[in-house]
């Protein structure tokens, strides 16, 4: 576990106003990884009832966010993929389990795993990161 992958994702979460609406929470951090979790609430369902495709790429894409800035290196999405897999429903507990695959010195290749509940796949996320200078604590 590593103490500034979770300084990094605290310092980014404190200014996190979307994260902080979905009710996404930061379970996990290490260098390149991060565990979030969502709880799907009846305002995420779509008009299948079941949860909208938007709201899955949103926890998979803040999932990936806090694993390709846990070194503390600022860093943006430039590309991402999304396949569902499995619906998701109301009061489903999902779990963003996001993980680097590569990080190279300003790219990076991340994969994101949604389950639900019974680790049933829900998703699967591929992001492309791009680092654009400067540091998430503002820290030289």
């Amino acid at each position: 576990m590593s103490h500034n992958a979770w300084r990094n994702a605290r310092a980014m979460y404190e200014n996190d106003a979307c994260a902080q609406s979905c009710g996404i929470d930061i379970i996990e951090m290490d260098d390149g990884v991060a565990v979030l979790t969502m709880t799907v609430t009846p305002q995420m369902l779509n008009g299948h009832k079941s949860c909208h495709g938007g709201q899955l790429f949103t926890l998979a894409d803040t999932a990936f966010a806090y694993a390709c800035n846990s070194q503390g290196l600022a860093a943006v999405a430039s590309g991402c993929t999304i396949d569902f897999v499995r619906p998701a429903f109301a009061h489903d507990r999902l779990t963003a389990t996001a993980q680097v695959r590569h990080q190279g010195k300003q790219t990076g290749v991340y994969d994101i795993e949604i389950v639900n509940q019974q680790q049933k796949t829900i998703a699967l996320f591929r992001g492309k990161s791009h680092r654009i200078g400067g540091t998430i604590t503002g820290e030289a």
